[in-house]
C-alpha cells in the first residue's frame, strides 16, 4: 500500500471541502482547538451581532472570513480565543419583519404605531420573539460552509433577560454620572416607524432625490404692496410657519417689480432677475437688523392667534446664508433645528400639527389626514391660487432616508432621551488614538472627524420590541432609574421573569407617597449592540473578574458603515463607563458591489448566489479572493467570478499541484518522512528553506498588524517560488533512478516546505491545508496533532535563514526573467538552445552570477554565460546634443558643440557614461546634456532592468537548431503521454518517422529515450496512439504505446 494516499488527477475542491467539514464535525476539531488552549493567555474577540431576520450576503461572508482568519491564527499562536456568535434580536428590523409576516399570513395592517397598539403590544412583542431567529438555520449552514469556526450553541442574544439586565446596568451608570437627560429637540424622524432616530443613523442612508423648490411671497402688514421672499424645499412645513429669519449683518434690497415690491438679500438679486421683471429697480437697501420685528401676514390661518405671542415677525439668525434661496429663511420651529432654536430664543411657542405617522392633524383643516410629502403638491397649488407663490421649480439633492424602512426622513421636534456625547468628546478622541485601525486613515480621518463633530446621542425609540428604558416617572416629574432585575423586584415586590415592556409596564413603584410608572420608550438597538462587551458576559452580575481582566477586546472587524454605527456606540459607552476604548485593533472592510459597480440587488439579480459560488469554486477560493481584494482596505470591490478563478490559478491550484507532485514521486520511491529536517548540501534546498523562514516572518508580521491584505500576496509569491523555481529546477533530482543523498535531501526539503506551508496558510485556506495535512502528516504519524488547526503556528528558525543565498538566487531569477523577456520579444523559444549569453551587473554581484551560471544556463537553455564589466562590448553608442538643455545655455556655441557631440566615438561615449562628464569644443558637458542612443550589435539582442543588463547571442548553428528540434519533440511526446493517461513512471515503446529524423535520432536519440522513458524505439508494434506533428516547420510522425 502507498505510504501517502494518491491525489486524483482532477480534484473536486467543493466536494473535498465537504469531506473536511465532516471530519471537523466528527472529531469536534473546533471544540478541541478551544479545549487545547484553556488556561492560556486570552486573545479577546468581539463579534458584532447581525439581525437574523435576513439571509447572509457577501458583506457578511467577507466580515465572517476576516473574523475566522484572525482567531484561527491567534489560536495557532497559543492563545485562547473565544468565538461566540451573537444575534441582534430587537429593534425596527424585527418589527418590520413581524408586521410584514402578519400581513402575509393574517392580512393585518400593522404598518403604523396606532395599529400596533390596537393589535396589542403584548401580542406584537411575542410575535417578534417568535420570528426573531427565522433564518438562524440558514445562517449556520452558510457560516459553516464558509469554514468559519464560531460557537453557535453558546451564542448571546440581545433579547435574553441577562443581556437586557446588563444594558440596564450600563444605563444606570450613565445616569449616575449625569450623562443622561431628556430633551425636546428637533430630531431626524422616521414617520414610517413613528420614532426619532439618532443623528448618526440619519447619516447612514443618504440618497439623491428631487424635491420641489419654491419661492413664496410673505406680505408685510404695514406695506400691502411689499413682500418678503423666502425659499424652501419643504412646502409641507409652510402651514406651521411662525417667523422669517434674516442675517442681521447681511445686506438686503427692496426692488420694484411693477406695482409690487420685494425684499431679498442683495447677493441673491441676480439669481432672481429671471423670476422677476428684467427692468428691476432697487428702491431701498438696508441691513438685516433694520428688518427685525417687522410683521407680516400669515400664509395660512391655522395659528394666526399666535401673533400676540410674537409670531409672524422678522427674526434674527446667524445661520442665514446667501448660498441659495433668497437670504431669508422661513421658520417652522417644530421641523428644523435652526428654526426651533431661533423661535425659542424669541419666546415664540412651538406648533406641531404633524402626527407620529407623518400626517397632518385636524389643526390643519385643509390638509388634515394627508401625509406631509403627499401634501406638498396640494400646498403649492393653494399658494398659487392665493397669489403667494412667486416661483416653483425642482431641486436634486442628497437627502437622508430611514436606514431600516428606506423612506425619506423628516425633522420633527419630539421629547427624547440623550446621552451627553458632546461632553465626552475630548476623551472619545483620546481613546480613539489608542486604537490600531486598518486602514489607519479610517481612524484618523473618517472616524476621528465623526468624533470631533459628535452630537449628543438620542438613545430612545418610540417603539415596542426592545429593551425598555429603566426609568419610572411620577406625576410631578420625579424620576427613578433602575439598574438590575433585583432592584426592580425590590421596588415593585413583583417577580420579573422577563424585562420586555409588556411584562414590566404594569409595575408601579410607590415611594414617598408617590406612584411612579415606566416611561414608554425603549432603547435604540445601537445602544444594545454597543453594550455587547458587558451584556454578553452578563456583567457585572456574572463573570466580573474575567471581563475586567480581558477588556478592551484585542480585535473586532466590521464594515465601513459601522464607523457611524457599532464602532461608534462601542467607543461612546466604553469611554463613558471606563474611559477606555472598547477594542485595541479593528479591521474595516469596504462595500462589495455587483460587477457593474451598482449595489447588489435581489430584484436586479446582478450578482451570483453566494452558496452557488461556494459549490462551484469552493470556500477557500472565495475566502482568498475576498481578503486579497481592495475591500479589506475599506475600499469598494466589484465582485467578479473571474477574480475567484484567478486566485485558484495563482494560489490554490499550484499549491495543490506541488502537493500532488510530491505524493506521486514519494510513493514511487517509498519515501519515509524524517522526524526533523536534515541539513541539505544543495543550494536549492537551502534557498527554499530560507525563503520559507522569510515567509513565516513576513506573514507573522502582517497578521499581528492585522494587515490581512498583505498575506495572500506573500502566499502567492511563495507558491510561485516553490512551484516555478524550486520544484521545476529539482524535477531531475526526483526523476533520477538512484535513491542517493541528494534525492533524499530533495524529498526532505519538499516535505518540510509543504507540511509547514500548510500550517502557514491554514487560517486563510482551512480546507485545502487540512486535506494536505491529513495525507502528508496524519497518515504517516498518528501521534501528530489531529488537525492542522491544532498545530502551533510555524516560527522562524534563525539557523535556517541564509540571506546571502536568497539575494544571490533573486539575482539569478532576475537575470532569467530578463532573458525570458528577450526570448519572447525576439520570438526565440526557450526550447531552442542558444550559444552564449552576456551579463552586466554591479561589481559586488559578479561573483554571485559566476556561482549561479549553471542555474541561469539551464533555465534559459544557454550553452555559456559570460560576465562583463560594462555593456560597451554589447552595443554601439552614438550621441546627439540635448537641444532643450544646451540651447539656452550655449547660444551660438551650440553649433560647434553639437557637431562635436555627433562626432564622439563609441569609446569616448563609454567613458562619458562611466564618468558623467566630457569636454566638447571647449565646453564641459554632463548629465542630461547628451542624448545617448544604443545600437545592438549584429546577432545580439540586449535588455536591461535597473542595473542588470542581459544580452543573448542569437546566431543559430545547425547543431543548435537540431538540438532545439529534439527538445521540441520531447515536449510533444510528454504531452501525448499525459493525454494518453500514462503514469509518470510508465515506460513506453516509441517509433519516430520523418525524412529529417535520421540525423536527429543519431545525435539525440538517447536523450529523447531518456526524457520520455522509452525502452524501445523500434518498429513493429501496435501503437496506443499515432500523432503527426509539425516541429519547427518539419513534419514528424510518432507512434507510441505503453511498454
Amino acid at each position: 500500500m502507498s505510504r501517502f494516499k494518491e491525489v486524483p488527477a482532477k480534484t473536486d475542491f467543493p466536494s473535498l471541502e465537504e469531506e473536511v467539514l465532516s471530519f471537523w464535525d466528527q472529531h469536534r476539531v473546533f471544540e478541541k482547538s478551544l479545549e487545547q488552549r484553556e488556561g492560556a493567555e486570552r486573545y479577546v474577540f468581539y463579534d458584532g451581532p447581525p439581525f437574523a431576520t435576513g439571509l447572509p450576503h457577501y458583506g457578511h461572508l467577507l466580515a465572517g472570513t476576516i473574523k475566522d482568519i484572525v482567531p484561527r491564527y491567534w489560536t495557532m499562536q497559543g492563545k485562547y480565543v473565544e468565538r461566540r456568535f451573537g444575534w441582534d434580536c430587537h429593534g425596527l428590523p424585527v418589527e418590520n419583519e413581524a408586521a410584514k409576516d402578519l400581513k402575509e399570513k393574517e392580512g393585518l395592517d400593522l404598518s403604523g404605531k396606532y395599529e400596533i397598539e390596537a393589535y396589542g403590544v403584548d401580542r406584537f412583542n411575542e410575535y417578534c420573539r417568535s420570528i426573531v431567529q427565522k433564518y438562524t438555520a440558514e445562517w449556520e449552514v452558510v457560516v459553516r460552509r464558509m469554514g468559519r469556526w464560531v460557537d453557535f450553541r453558546n451564542h448571546y442574544r440581545t433579547m435574553d433577560r441577562d443581556f437586557m439586565e446588563s444594558i440596564w446596568w450600563v444605563f444606570k451608570q450613565l445616569w449616575e454620572k449625569d450623562l443622561v437627560y431628556e430633551g425636546y429637540r428637533v430630531m431626524p424622524f422616521s414617520w414610517k416607524l413613528s420614532t426619532p432616530l439618532s443623528n448618526f443613523e440619519a447619516n447612514m442612508n443618504y440618497q439623491m432625490v428631487q424635491d420641489p423648490a419654491i419661492t413664496v411671497r410673505f406680505q408685510l402688514e404695514d406695506s400691502p404692496n411689499t413682500w418678503i421672499l423666502a425659499w424652501t424645499t419643504t412646502p409641507w412645513t409652510l402651514p406651521s410657519n411662525l417667523g422669517l429669519a434674516v442675517g442681521p449683518d447681511m445686506d438686503y434690497v427692496t426692488v420694484e417689480d411693477g406695482e409690487d415690491r420685494y425684499i431679498l438679500a442683495e447677493a441673491r438679486l441676480e439669481h432672481y432677475r429671471s423670476h422677476l421683471k428684467k427692468e428691476l429697480r432697487v428702491v431701498a437697501t438696508c441691513k438685516g437688523s433694520d428688518l427685525l420685528g417687522r410683521a407680516y401676514c400669515p400664509l395660512f390661518p391655522y395659528f394666526k392667534t399666535l401673533v400676540d405671542q410674537g409670531a409672524f415677525r422678522v427674526l434674527s439668525s446667524s445661520d442665514v446664508s446667501t448660498e441659495d434661496g433668497t437670504g431669508i429663511v422661513h421658520m417652522a420651529p417644530a421641523y428644523g433645528e435652526v428654526d426651533f432654536q431661533v423661535c425659542q430664543d424669541h419666546q415664540i411657542p412651538l406648533v406641531d400639527p404633524v402626527d407620529m405617522e407623518g400626517r397632518f392633524t385636524d389643526e390643519v383643516v385643509d390638509f388634515a389626514g394627508q401625509h406631509v410629502k403627499d401634501a406638498d403638491r396640494h400646498i403649492i397649488r393653494t399658494l398659487k391660487e392665493s397669489g403667494s407663490l412667486l416661483h416653483h421649480g425642482t431641486i436634486e439633492h442628497s437627502y437622508p432616508f430611514c436606514w431600516r424602512s428606506n423612506t425619506p426622513l423628516i425633522y420633527k421636534a419630539i421629547s427624547t432621551w440623550f446621552v451627553k456625547v458632546e461632553q465626552l468628546k475630548d476623551r472619545l478622541m483620546a481613546n480613539n488614538d489608542q486604537i490600531h485601525w486598518v486602514p489607519e486613515s479610517i481612524g484618523s480621518n473618517r472616524f476621528g472627524n465623526w468624533l470631533a463633530n459628535a452630537r449628543d446621542w438620542n438613545i430612545s425609540r418610540n417603539r415596542y420590541w426592545g429593551t425598555p428604558i429603566p426609568l419610572w416617572r411620577s406625576d410631578d416629574g420625579d424620576l427613578i432609574a433602575l439598574g438590575s432585575v433585583a432592584e426592580l423586584e425590590e421596588a415593585t415586590g413583583e417577580a420579573v421573569p422577563d424585562l420586555h415592556s409588556h411584562f414590566i409596564d404594569g409595575f408601579e413603584i410607590v415611594r414617598n407617597g408617590k406612584k411612579y410608572r415606566r416611561i414608554p420608550e425603549v432603547f435604540d438597538c445601537w445602544f444594545e449592540s454597543g453594550s455587547m462587551p458587558y451584556a454578553q458576559n452578563h456583567y457585572p452580575f456574572e463573570n466580573k473578574e474575567v471581563f475586567e481582566a480581558n477588556f478592551p477586546a484585542d480585535f473586532i472587524a466590521e464594515g465601513l458603515d459601522q464607523t457611524r454605527g457599532w464602532f461608534y456606540t462601542l467607543t461612546v459607552l466604553s469611554t463613558a463607563l471606563f474611559d477606555k476604548p472598547a477594542f485595541k485593533n479593528v479591521i474595516v472592510n469596504g462595500l462589495i458591489l455587483a460587477e457593474d459597480g451598482q449595489k447588489m440587488s435581489k430584484q436586479k439579480k446582478n450578482y451570483p448566489d453566494p452558496m452557488e459560488v461556494i459549490h462551484q469554486y469552493g470556500a477557500d477560493c472565495l475566502r482568498s479572493y475576498l481578503i486579497d481584494s481592495p475591500v479589506v482596505r475599506a475600499e469598494p470591490l466589484r465582485f467578479q467570478e473571474k477574480g475567484i478563478v484567478q486566485i485558484f490559478r495563482k494560489v490554490v491550484s499550484p499549491f495543490w499541484n506541488a502537493y500532488s507532485f510530491f505524493v506521486t514521486y514519494a510513493n514511487l520511491d517509498d519515501y519515509q518522512p524524517q522526524p526533523s529536517l536534515t541539513d541539505s548540501r544543495n543550494d536549492l534546498d537551502r534557498w527554499i528553506i530560507s525563503k520559507f523562514q522569510t515567509l513565516v516572518s513576513n506573514v507573522t508580521q502582517h497578521m499581528e498588524g492585522s494587515y490581512l491584505y498583505n498575506v495572500i500576496p506573500e502566499l502567492e509569491e511563495f507558491v510561485d517560488l516553490m512551484t516555478n523555481w524550486y520544484i521545476r529546477r529539482s524535477r531531475r533530482r526526483f526523476w533520477r533512478a538512484d535513491n542517493d543523498r541528494d534525492k533524499q535531501d530533495a524529498y526532505n526539503t519538499l516535505y518540510y516546505v509543504l507540511t509547514e506551508f500548510s500550517k502557514v496558510m491554514a487560517p486563510c485556506l482551512p480546507f485545502t491545508c487540512e486535506a494536505i495535512y491529513q495525507n502528508l502528516v496524519r497518515r504517516v504519524d498518528k501521534e501528530a496533532p489531529l488537525s492542522v488547526h491544532l498545530c502551533d503556528y510555524p516560527r522562524v528558525q534563525a539557523s535556517l535563514v541564509r540571506s546571502n543565498l536568497e539575494s544571490d538566487m533573486q539575482l539569478a531569477r532576475t537575470i532569467v526573467n530578463i532573458g525570458r523577456s528577450l526570448r519572447a520579444k525576439h520570438d526565440l523559444k526557450v526550447r531552442q538552445p542558444l550559444r552564449a549569453m552576456s551579463v552586466v551587473v554591479p561589481s559586488d554581484q559578479r561573483e554571485a552570477v559566476k556561482r549561479l551560471a549553471e542555474v541561469v544556463e539551464e533555465e534559459l537553455n544557454i550553452k555559456g554565460v559570460e560576465v562583463l564589466e560594462d555593456e560597451t562590448e554589447l552595443v554601439t553608442y552614438s550621441a546627439r546634443p540635448n537641444l532643450k538643455v544646451l540651447g539656452p545655455r550655449l547660444g551660438k556655441a551650440l553649433r560647434d558643440v553639437g557637431a562635436g557631440v555627433r562626432a564622439l566615438s563609441h569609446k569616448q561615449l563609454a567613458a562619458f557614461l562611466r564618468d558623467n562628464r566630457i569636454v566638447v569644443a571647449g565646453h564641459e558637458l554632463s548629465g542630461d546634456d547628451l542624448l545617448i542612443d544604443r545600437q545592438e550589435r549584429e546577432e545580439t539582442v540586449v535588455l536591461s532592468e535597473n542595473d542588470v543588463v542581459v544580452a543573448l547571442d542569437t546566431h543559430l548553428t545547425p547543431e543548435l537548431l537540431l538540438e532545439g528540434d529534439a527538445r521540441e519533440l520531447v515536449n510533444r511526446i510528454q504531452n501525448a503521454r499525459k493525454e494518453a493517461g500514462y503514469r509518470v513512471e510508465d515506460r513506453i515503446m516509441l517509433e519516430i518517422a520523418g525524412e529529417w529524423t535520421t540525423e536527429l535520432l543519431r545525435v539525440h536519440g538517447d536523450e529523447i529515450a531518456r526524457e520520455t522513458l522509452s525502452v524501445s524505439m523500434d518498429q513493429g508494434f501496435d501503437p496506443d496512439a499515432t500523432h503527426t506533428w509539425n516541429v519547427n516547420g518539419k513534419d514528424v510522425t510518432v507512434r507510441m504505446r505503453r511498454a
